[in-house]
């Protein structure tokens, strides 16, 4: 295979060599190998923090301390401040 418009392309003489296979170690299967790229909690306990400061804008609101404009803009510096990290 040839790359057009690139001279001397570096990989021209591997590329199209066969995938290898080893005979020590068995092919991963499929569940195994996707599990390795699933995603991860990076920000543990962050889930947590949502919901308690979810649960206590809740419990303000039903005592009448901020009006619903308050509670949006609260969560959504809540959020902001969750994508930055």
């Amino acid at each position: 295979m040839k790359r057009q418009g690139l001279k001397n392309w570096p990989y021209e003489d591997i590329v199209n060599l066969p995938h290898h296979t080893s005979r020590k170690h068995p092919r991963m299967d499929m569940e195994k190998r996707a599990a390795q790229f699933a995603p991860f909690a990076a920000l543990t306990g962050y889930g947590d923090a949502v919901e308690q400061t979810a649960r206590k804008v809740a419990s303000e609101t039903e005592e009448g301390q901020y009006s619903q404009e308050e509670e949006a803009r609260y969560l959504r510096s809540v959020w902001q401040m969750g994508e930055s990290q």
